[in-house]
């Protein structure tokens, strides 16, 4: 089905007024409806593969919006990229990145992508992946200690940027002559860590959601386990990795919070005495403000879990020389009573409704010496005796014997010659011999 957006909805979608998340590093234009915004400067953002983006002046008054494929100033020749970023934001994500608007090295927007430049932008992809296999053997052949993550050609196809990895400094000189004599291309090589590689190759996360690296972060900061202990995180190398095999980058996220709610606690190396035992630190959960305390300093051994509130009575105590008797106070609090009842705890099928089956009507039952119809006495109650087995059997019996005599009267007719049949009508108020 094919949906028509009106002029204003479309432009505004362009803009950046809407939260459509695109491309990778997309960033929300919150400034577009203010007036006079479009106006504040000249430059523009140019993002190009994956994460690479650029700041380019529009020196020649183009009309561009957020999405429109342009051909910029390379060097050398030109390249293709699409514009993620126009007006007054602008100015605000080139002092982040710390870009100078005013300097020699400022490159210009030549014109909008003309389809002759999309069908050489569009050749020069093609050959991006094949120019990367090839690359990887070349390197290895040469025995150089790197891995080539990602080529990106540029618009024009006159130039390559090889992206590569190495943990130690790589003399690649030779490198460059070679690859240049096989790809008949201008060679720029360009070295990225594993979280940048990431970036570049994207993926999904254990969150479930789009790598961070890949979608809205511009800058690396270095990952400590240190950070990881402050929140208490198990330290498995496992867990703690990301896809870069790097430490996860979002485990700073939270860290500030940690650290502010681990001042209102006590140190984890106070220690507290009692008359019996001495306590070490265990864990705490910060969020509950509960302390967990051991006998033992190196393993788990008579864990008590007391709130942060008694834990600072007892250091109080402890300075001015007293020993409580007990860690978790002499009168245990009791649990909050909740007001409302959990609708869980109750049967998942206390509202279905039960039909009642309908019991069938038994004939008259004959009175005998062994059952009768008012006999209400039931096995429980009557030691020795089943009656409702006997008095069973017993009509068990009489069916018998109703049968039995069915059965002689039956035969006894057979016997009857077909002369008598014929003399003999079948009728049943006939008393003839």
């Amino acid at each position: 089905m094919d949906f028509k957006l009106d002029k204003g909805s479309c432009c505004m979608s362009r803009k950046g007024c809407s939260k459509i998340q695109n491309n990778k590093l997309n960033t929300y234009d919150w400034l577009c409806d203010v007036p006079d915004a479009e106006n504040a400067t000249d430059y523009v953002e140019v993002q190009f593969k994956n994460t690479r983006k650029g700041y380019y002046l529009n020196n020649t008054k183009i009309p561009l919006e957020k999405g429109d494929v342009v051909a910029v100033e390379a060097s050398p020749g030109h390249d293709i990229g699409t514009v993620t970023l126009t007006g007054k934001l602008v100015l605000l994500q080139m002092k982040k990145v710390h870009t100078r608007a005013e300097g020699a090295e400022v490159k210009k927007v030549y014109r909008k992508a003309k389809p002759t430049d999309l069908d050489k932008y569009e050749e020069a992809k093609a050959k991006e992946h094949e120019t990367m296999i090839r690359s990887r053997q070349i390197a290895a052949d040469l025995g150089l200690n790197m891995k080539i993550g990602d080529v990106e050609y540029q618009g024009d196809g006159n130039k390559a940027i090889f992206y590569y990895i190495a943990d130690e400094r790589v003399d690649f000189r030779q490198l460059i002559k070679v690859l240049a004599d096989a790809f008949r291309v201008r060679i720029e090589m360009k070295q990225i860590g594993a979280r940048q590689e990431a970036g570049r190759i994207g993926g999904i996360g254990p969150c479930g959601r789009e790598l961070c690296c890949s979608s809205w972060m511009t800058s690396f900061v270095s990952v400590a386990t240190g950070a990881a202990r402050y929140q208490d995180i198990s330290m498995n190398p496992q867990k703690l990795a990301g896809q870069c095999a790097k430490l996860k980058c979002c485990i700073n996220y939270e860290v500030d919070v940690y650290v502010e709610a681990q001042k209102r606690l006590p140190s984890r190396e106070v220690v507290l005495e009692t008359k019996d035992n001495t306590y070490y630190h265990f864990k705490t959960d910060v969020f509950k403000r509960e302390i967990t305390y051991s006998t033992d300093k190196s393993f788990a051994a008579n864990l008590v879990v007391i709130p942060a509130k008694r834990a600072f009575d007892v250091i109080n105590m402890n300075k001015k020389g007293e020993k409580p008797l007990l860690l978790e106070g002499d009168i245990k609090p009791e649990p909050p009573r909740r007001d409302a009842k959990d609708i869980l705890e109750d049967s998942l099928t206390r509202f279905d409704t039960v039909k009642k089956k309908k019991k069938k009507r038994q004939g008259p039952v004959k009175n005998d010496q062994n059952t009768s119809p008012n006999n209400n006495t039931s096995p429980e109650t009557e030691q020795g005796n089943r009656p409702n087995q006997r008095n069973e059997g017993e009509r068990n019996n009489r069916n018998r014997q109703r049968n039995n005599k069915y059965k002689g009267k039956q035969n006894n007719h057979d016997r009857q010659t077909p002369n008598n049949r014929q003399s003999r009508p079948h009728d049943s108020n006939d008393k003839s011999n």
